[in-house]
């Protein structure tokens, strides 16, 4: 290997050249002797995958067990919320049959909730009779645990002019039935009984009181409509992998019927599909628990694996038919594995990054472990399983064996002697090559389309200011979507989107939302509650809000007596002789916890609850008050703490779900820079990152504008798009960098011929797999459809659109590659010429 020091360059550039042919060569030999293996000893690297999958598949089957616990998996792993009811349920066990306030409070626990709503224009409250039978049939049922009943009206109209807010109509009513269980194991199973007749209560009360529409709720249907997903789409995912396949073999075939390789298009998605399994199998083995956020593994390795299997098709076609199968594999594996094993590993590092323990979702988390096995097998099963198909392929092409019925091609004097359409299905492709083609790969129709019509259309003249315009377009949309990120994150958007939990959720948003979940405001230290200036601070801190406080009901109270209590003696000695005692206000006892030191009494911590006045937003303003109500807590002379049970799920989720994204990102990024100067070429890899953040950042501006919210499933959409553009655009960026043609233009149609037949195949694949998805009735399926169609789509764009236009602008330049040329061919043809003085007589062999 001979390096020739270019006219002014410096040394450093020579050796940071030697160092990346190398390293390429390197791994270009490494894999032709991966290749060499895997022809030598096909059956071999075909059995072994197979054991592995039927070994680990049926583990699976016996070991599945879905994931119980929905807080778990999508509500923050690490927040404050959770410290914060660590620290309320010490100090106020929940009793939940002793006070009315729990009645708007979502405790975790057994409960089942209805929502009575009446037809437009009626009045629920003239409907109290049908109220008071399903009150009465759900006090009624058996094995359940008497409770109490707390109520809401939706809808409220106020009577006009009226001072004390008279009620005139009301448009629905909410009720609440709380189950005692105390965490006892049997009472726990005795309540998911409850609520399960419950429901089923609520269905046949539906269908008695035809004037009014019930939905209901209770604490597991969340959980049930959070794993409906899963059951709706089995049907789906088996009509995408045979729309996949039917795609996959169609794209692989030829009019020619001896390279024509529709079996090899089949059998690469069956590759993917069995590595699939043996990676579901190892997770179930290593006590993984199902969850419908790995709905979408199929869909992120199927787009990883299939890449892999048609650029291996088309690393065989670009061989030379004359050398022996087993030489041909080897030179695929040597032409297409280098690329795919740098995918691969990014996949890898990307993914194993959002399994780290900086991410705080679990679902994310789990999905992303799950994923890394996924792609280690993917990537084992295709150059061993997929490989031994190609080997066998191969060796039936050599030995001139038709490629779907398997048996030996007739020679072109037999067929001559045929009816045409025996020619037709026989045919090897011979009388439709032309004299100037030395390759019959050229015939297959995407390669023939690309050659023939899209790469002189792509790169013409006329073209390039609409294809700058179009990008232009792109990048708008792009940015003004970026700019209108929101944490609008809701639990709902990973439900069945006909499941009651949904339906229930729209009303109770439609005509509840005028007012937030109760708050539970903690004080957790001694307060000088006789105090007036503590007495201000705590009006101040209430001031905006609708409190239900002993404290604002105890100075009331004083106020109307007469009752002067301005020492601790005074005021503890009123509270719990006088004002504790009253019928009225018995109940505040649970929210006041004293200690007694001798014979003296002390207020150690208490409770009052709070709620605030919201608008349709009802999620937005619950977060921005709790970030107001938590630095006070600080900077305040009163120590306390807010706690509702949603704000476990709405605590910094919106930092939670884009640090697996950043973090994969940043991964990237730091690869990409790493390998600068090591990898191929500098400027493939400096154009590598512009175009996968062109891409990132065009998928999350467009699914903004089209209502995706940022959750767990679009969170990872994003991280397999970083992933999906950098396995498209790779091959193609570096092909073209590394091309010896003259100009731009031509190396751009070299690069889009090598491999933009590939790329084609797979994102067809890929986008035609994901239509049955629309049909499931679920908002996590349609958030994934969304999130893979757009990711698709862009990759395509800027593979075949933008990628091919601006590359002809842009560096690199191809002059010293021109300038090599020329200086080769006139130093061919001065040889050529001394060899035609030499020997005048044999002119023509020259």
């Amino acid at each position: 290997m001979c390096f020739l020091r270019r006219p002014g360059a410096p040394a450093s550039w020579i050796w940071w050249r030697m160092l990346r042919q190398v390293l390429r060569r390197g791994l270009q030999s490494f894999c032709h002797r991966l290749g060499l293996c895997v022809s030598r000893h096909p059956v071999f690297f075909l059995t072994v995958p197979a054991v592995l999958t039927i070994t680990f598949g049926l583990s699976a089957l016996k070991r599945f067990q879905p994931e119980g616990d929905l807080e778990r998996l999508v509500a923050p792993s690490h927040s404050l919320a959770k410290i914060e009811r660590s620290l309320a349920s010490s100090l106020f066990p929940l009793d939940q049959s002793k006070s009315q306030l729990y009645s708007d409070l979502h405790t975790p626990g057994r409960y089942g909730r209805v929502i009575l709503l009446s037809p437009p224009g009626d009045n629920i409250l003239l409907q109290a009779e049908g109220i008071l039978q399903t009150h009465r049939a759900v006090l009624e049922m058996k094995d359940g645990r008497n409770s109490f009943i707390g109520h809401q009206l939706g809808g409220v109209v106020e009577v006009p002019n009226s001072k004390d807010q008279r009620v005139k109509s009301a448009r629905a009513i909410q009720i609440t039935y709380y189950l005692q269980t105390y965490g006892s194991a049997t009472q726990d199973l005795i309540g998911e009984k409850w609520e399960n007749e419950f429901c089923k209560l609520v269905r046949k009360l539906q269908e008695e009181h035809q004037d009014l529409h019930l939905y209901s709720l209770a604490s597991f249907s969340l959980w049930r409509d959070f794993h409906k997903t899963s059951i709706l789409a089995r049907s789906k995912v088996l009509v995408s992998l045979v729309l996949i396949l039917t795609t996959a073999t169609l794209s692989s075939s030829m009019k020619d019927c001896l390279r024509s390789k529709p079996f090899l298009g089949l059998l690469g998605v069956l590759t993917v599909c069995i590595s699939i399994v043996t990676a579901a199998g190892i997770f179930f083995i290593t006590d993984g628990k199902y969850n419908s956020t790995l709905l979408g593994i199929p869909f992120f390795a199927m787009g990883h694996g299939t890449k892999g299997v048609f650029e291996l098709l088309s690393g065989w076609r670009r061989t030379r038919e004359n050398l022996p199968f087993k030489d041909r594999v080897a030179d695929a594996y040597s032409d297409v594995m280098v690329t795919y094993t740098m995918t691969s590993s990014l996949y890898f590092i990307t993914f194993g990054m959002g399994a780290s323990p900086f991410t705080n979702i679990e679902a994310v988390k789990v999905f992303c472990q799950n994923m890394c096995v996924s792609i280690l097998l993917n990537y084992f099963y295709i150059f061993s399983f997929f490989g031994s198909c190609l080997v066998f392929a191969g060796q039936l092409e050599q030995n001139r064996y038709h490629s779907i019925f398997c048996c030996k091609i007739p020679s072109a004097e037999y067929l001559d002697r045929k009816p045409v359409w025996f020619q037709t299905v026989m045919s090897d492709g011979h009388q439709q090559a032309s004299h100037h083609e030395t390759n019959p790969y050229q015939h297959h129709f995407i390669q023939h389309f690309l050659r023939e019509h899209y790469n002189e259309w792509i790169t013409n003249i006329y073209v390039k200011p609409f294809v700058v315009i179009l990008y232009l377009i792109y990048a708008s949309f792009s940015f003004m979507g970026c700019l209108q990120i929101s944490d609008r994150a809701n639990i709902i958007n990973l439900l069945a989107s006909d499941s009651p939990s949904v339906s229930y959720a729209m009303v109770q948003q439609k005509y509840f939302s005028n007012y937030s979940p109760v708050i539970g405001f903690y004080i957790y230290e001694p307060l000088d509650y006789w105090n007036s200036s503590v007495q201000e601070d705590l009006r101040r801190l209430c001031s905006g809000f609708a409190a239900v406080s002993w404290v604002e009901q105890y100075y009331q109270f004083l106020k109307v007596s007469n009752i002067s209590a301005n020492n601790k003696s005074d005021f503890i000695g009123v509270l719990q002789s006088l004002f504790l005692k009253k019928p009225e206000f018995q109940h505040f006892r649970n929210d006041i916890i004293f200690s007694k030191a001798g014979d003296e009494n002390n207020i150690i911590a208490s409770r009052l609850y709070l709620v605030a006045r919201t608008s349709r937003d009802k999620q937005k303003e619950v977060i921005e008050v709790l970030e107001k109500l938590r630095p006070l807590s600080l900077s305040k002379s009163i120590r306390f703490i807010v706690f509702n049970p949603s704000f476990v799920f709405m605590d910094h989720y919106g930092l939670s779900v884009t640090v697996p994204v950043l973090i994969a990102g940043f991964g990237v990024l730091l690869v990409l820079i790493l390998t600068f100067f090591l990898v191929i070429h500098p400027l493939g890899n400096f154009w590598l990152i512009l175009s996968v953040t062109s891409i990132e950042l065009g998928v999350l501006g467009l699914m903004t504008l089209w209502n995706v919210d940022m959750d767990c499933i679009s969170i990872l959409c994003l991280i397999y798009t970083l992933n999906f553009a950098i396995d498209h655009c790779a091959p193609l960026l570096y092909t073209f960098v590394l091309a010896t043609e003259h100009t731009r233009t031509q190396c751009i149609k070299s690069s889009l011929q090598e491999h933009g037949t590939a790329i084609l195949q797979n994102v067809t694949s890929f986008l035609i797999g994901l239509v049955p998805l629309l049909f499931v009735p679920s908002n996590l399926t349609f958030t994934l459809f969304k999130c893979l169609l757009l990711t698709g789509g862009c990759t395509l764009l800027h593979c075949f659109v933008i990628l091919p236009v601006f590359l002809t602008f842009f560096p690199p330049s191809k002059k010293h590659h021109k300038k090599k040329k020329r200086a080769k061919r006139k130093e061919r043809e001065e040889i050529e010429c001394i060899e035609i003085q030499e020997n005048p007589d044999h002119v023509t062999t020259v």
